[in-house]
């Protein structure tokens, strides 16, 4: 009786990370055009931000079907393993609704689904807490509980370039994009409950990253018993510039800087920064 952890590709974890960590990742896919690609399978994150600059028509994503988690809970069942499976925020993609209707397929109760309310760096961040719960020795339903209660301390916020992706790709209302497209200013975005929120906006970066400074503040500070998980979009200068003004002002050692993959670049564009922690 094992435990077998379970994420989808938003997680932003490769294959290769994967094949190491020990876990599963269920990709979702990327629609150029007519032609689709599972994210991280068929499609690099390099080669994704590739075609993204010169693609006219603005990738579209879409979630895993249930019969894409259903070989794996199948798996399960037959090695009478537990699985504990970490998907990005329901607000955000129906990948949690197809892992739900594929647990009711294979008919096994030992399938626990956790709604991060998060994606990205935010969900690699729970995939990581879980693996290190298996390792403790606790059980699946334990790992789902606890992950369940530190979602509620993950905090994001992300500096992006332009609102006009997450407009595009469905997002965010045309109202509030309007706003970030004047003067050059950078929007600063947060995942509250697992939607996606404008938190602020900066005229320039420095700006925008000490303001993300401010709101870690107002919204507490990282427990240092955990680790703080940075990204960025297409080119990691900005995110390196995040990770080090936050690091220098928090005196934090615990941190790694990752690449944000394709799903979640279609709808936040190049150039831009995150970060996630889970606050005290």
């Amino acid at each position: 009786m094992g435990i077998r952890i379970i994420t989808d590709s938003t997680s932003d974890i490769s294959p290769a990370e994967a094949k190491q960590l020990g876990i599963t990742v269920i990709p979702l896919k990327v629609i150029f055009g007519e032609k689709e690609y599972r994210d991280g399978k068929e499609i690099t994150i390099e080669g994704f931000y590739e075609k993204l600059v010169k693609a006219e028509k603005l990738p579209t994503t879409s979630q895993p079907s249930p019969d894409d988690f259903l070989s794996s809970f199948k798996e399960a069942k037959e090695a009478g393993d537990s699985v504990v499976a970490i998907l990005v925020s329901a607000k955000l993609s129906g990948t949690v609704q197809s892992a739900t209707i594929a647990k009711e397929l294979a008919q096994y109760e030992e399938i626990h689904i956790v709604d991060s309310l998060n994606v990205t760096t935010g969900l690699r961040l729970l995939v990581n807490q879980a693996i290190k719960f298996a390792a403790e020795g606790k059980s699946a339903a334990q790992i789902a509980q606890l992950l369940n209660e530190l979602k509620e301390r993950l905090v994001l916020f992300a500096v992006v370039d332009t609102l006009e992706y997450l407009h595009k790709g469905g997002r965010l209302s045309k109202s509030s994009t309007i706003i970030g497209s004047l003067l050059k200013f950078k929007p600063i975005i947060q995942l509250r409950d697992g939607v996606i929120q404008v938190a602020g906006k900066e005229r320039g970066t420095n700006k925008a990253i000490a303001k993300v400074l401010e709101l870690v503040e107002e919204y507490g500070l990282p427990d240092s018993n955990y680790p703080v998980c940075y990204g960025y979009t297409a080119e990691d200068s900005k995110g390196r510039q995040l990770m080090e003004s936050v690091n220098a002002r928090f005196k934090l050692s615990q941190t790694q800087l990752f690449p944000v993959g394709c799903v979640v670049g279609t709808h936040a564009g190049p150039g831009g920064c995150v970060i996630t922690y889970i606050r005290k």
